[in-house]
């Protein structure tokens, strides 16, 4: 009997693999060159820098900063954000950042880039572990895609190689199932608080950091926004994702929206961890948030207060 299961939970996981990979084949890049006009290099440095994250990975950072390291100059795109860990039964991950100037990605054309960040696929067809969280940028505004691809290519060529990723175990299998095609929808009018936080707060990945997961890509019901999502240290500490639903008790409910920006705005100046504290550090890009503008730090405010509120106690470090 035990046989026979092993052999029907093969056979689901090789149909599931081989299906998954029918469907990235057919998610060919976009046939498209992206003109880089000053207005889209500069609104793709405010995006990738201040908002999506994308430069807080994928550079060369000095850890002795609060935050997840502040970006070193002259290392810019240049990679190496180093994620280890296990993730229980479902397997184990070792990923390097990859390197993102045109030393690395010269042989790729726009529309392969373009794919990359919104639906999860090289240039090589192959799936990028969500870890990157192109999930976020899945209905990223076509204008906004194309203004990261367009600061990306602007960057100085950086000659720096990391080792390739190790994805062990059934992850390896999920990982083929994540990539889908971009969907790319009209951001909202700034105007219009609620939407356009909401937007912002997406491509900002607010919601993978900030919701517990029940398994890798479903959220525990009930609980998004409401925090306690694990996150591993490089000195095998754990720290948790707090509780960011408008709680009165155990979220933000009772910040004011000028506390709120002004939390964020705490961090323009990089703050150095005393010595011997690293082990209270957080994978927040707080340096780079600070960035954000007053009114897009308000919008996501003002849509946080319109989810549900959840009251989750979240321990930040929590004893091994």
């Amino acid at each position: 009997m035990k046989k026979y299961l092993s052999g029907i939970i093969v056979m689901v996981l090789f149909i599931c693999s081989c299906t998954t990979l029918v469907s990235i084949n057919m998610m060919p890049p976009k046939d498209i060159v992206i003109e880089a006009t000053p207005e889209r290099i500069a609104r793709g440095n405010y995006l990738a820098n201040n908002v999506t994250g994308c430069m807080s990975c994928h550079s060369g950072t000095d850890p002795s900063y609060f935050g997840r390291g502040l970006p070193i100059k002259g290392k810019e795109g240049a990679g190496g954000f180093h994620i280890e860990g296990k993730m229980g039964p479902m397997g184990s991950m070792n990923i390097y950042a990859s390197n993102i100037t045109p030393a690395a990605l010269g042989n790729w054309t726009d529309g392969e880039l373009l794919r990359a960040i919104t639906a999860g696929v090289n240039n090589k067809g192959e799936p990028l572990f969500p870890i990157m969280p192109y999930e976020s940028y899945h209905n990223m505004d076509e204008e906004d895609a194309y203004s990261i691809v367009a600061y990306i290519r602007s960057l100085e060529p950086i000659d720096e190689i990391y080792p390739k990723k190790k994805i062990k175990g059934m992850i390896k299998v999920i990982e083929r199932t994540m990539p889908k095609p971009w969907n790319p929808k009209p951001k909202p009018d700034p105007t219009n608080t609620v939407e356009y936080g909401k937007y912002l707060a997406k491509i900002g990945d607010c919601y993978s950091c900030h919701s517990t997961w029940s398994t890798p890509g479903k959220v525990k019901e009930g609980m998004d926004f409401a925090g306690g999502n694990d996150f591993h240290l490089l000195d095998g500490i754990i720290v948790r994702s707090p509780n960011i639903t408008p709680d009165l008790e155990t979220g933000i409910g009772n910040r004011s929206k000028e506390n709120f920006i002004g939390l964020f705005k705490s961090f323009k100046e990089p703050i150095k961890l005393p010595e011997g504290q690293s082990h209270e550090n957080t994978v927040m890009a707080w340096s780079s948030y600070a960035g954000m503008t007053e009114d897009d730090l308000g919008a996501i405010y003002d849509y946080l207060q319109t989810i549900k509120p959840v009251k989750n106690v979240v321990e930040k470090y929590p004893k091994k």
